[in-house]
């Protein structure tokens, strides 16, 4: 959820990324990473914006990643391979607070090889400079604020005086899933209104792929249990043709309790029917507990 999250903000708000990231508001574009020739690594968490003169490499982390600084210096290369006139930015945004050495890494190096890249920590950055831009006020809550609770309360004030209902919904349903990663689901119910929430694309694609994995595990469910029914139906069907050519009709009663057993009881009923010398046999062993 916070990768597509990330990357929606990153896309449509490229402008107010591109002030933090480069210091100035450079009108980007999307760049898909199948333009740089080889299979893209953990394409799902890479956001490429490019310009004329620049191409924007924006990585959103939750967790440390010692694969890091690999990565940075494999997509320098592929961006330089497709696009060598054009300097390069990449700068890595570690969402969540952690004390881990690989949060601090900005270096890929081996021998003869030397690449460095940018790391944002949000916790140490200054809260107020993400409540100056619609597209960053979702990460506000992940900042050096002292009470998150309150900048929170900041951000949803803000929101509500953005004029454009479809911005405002976007950044609206931006704010709740990332503040999710510090502060409690109920607490940002209460904070951002669900009315405008419910409005936004985000919600919008997140509810249909939460539709969607449930129609597809619906369907696989109802697979295994369509193969679970079938597989009990002959066992059931097997047996009574069994007590039939053994003891002659089986009666009705004996019949509908055969099919309220479970594949478990029904192979202990095969096995048992060795033994059994007539009907009166399968009425005792169905009474046991």
């Amino acid at each position: 959820m916070f990768d597509p999250t990330c990357k929606f903000l990153a896309e449509n708000f490229s402008t107010d990324f591109a002030t933090w990231l480069l210091g100035e508001p450079i009108a980007l574009t999307k760049l898909s990473p199948t333009e740089l020739s080889l299979e893209p690594i953990r394409a799902d968490s890479l956001i490429l914006l490019t310009s004329d003169p620049v191409v924007l490499q924006i990585e959103f982390q939750t967790e440390p990643d010692s694969t890091m600084p690999f990565r940075m210096a494999d997509y320098r290369l592929r961006v330089y391979r497709r696009f060598p006139q054009k300097q390069m930015q990449q700068v890595v945004i570690y969402l969540m607070p952690s004390r881990s050495d690989l949060v601090y890494q900005t270096v890929f190096e081996i021998p003869g090889t030397r690449h460095e890249f940018e790391v944002i920590r949000p916790w140490e950055q200054p809260t107020q400079l993400f409540l100056e831009s619609p597209g960053l006020l979702p990460l506000a809550v992940l900042t050096q604020s002292s009470d998150p609770s309150q900048t929170l309360r900041q951000v949803a004030l803000r929101i509500d005086m953005i004029s454009n209902r479809q911005v405002q919904s976007n950044v609206a349903a931006a704010s709740g899933i990332l503040a999710g990663l510090t502060l409690e689901k109920d607490f940002i119910n209460q904070v951002l209104r669900r009315d405008i929430v419910e409005q936004s694309v985000i919600y919008q694609e997140w509810r249909e792929e939460f539709l969607r994995k449930g129609r597809q595990e619906g369907r696989q469910e109802g697979r295994q249990e369509g193969r679970q029914e079938g597989r009990q139906e002959g066992e059931r069907s097997l047996i009574l043709r069994q007590l039939a050519r053994r003891f002659g009709a089986v009666p009705e009663d004996l019949s509908d309790r055969l099919a309220t057993l479970s594949s478990e009881q029904l192979e202990a009923l095969g096995e048992a029917l060795l033994d059994f010398r007539s009907v009166s046999d399968l009425a005792q062993w169905l009474e046991q507990p």
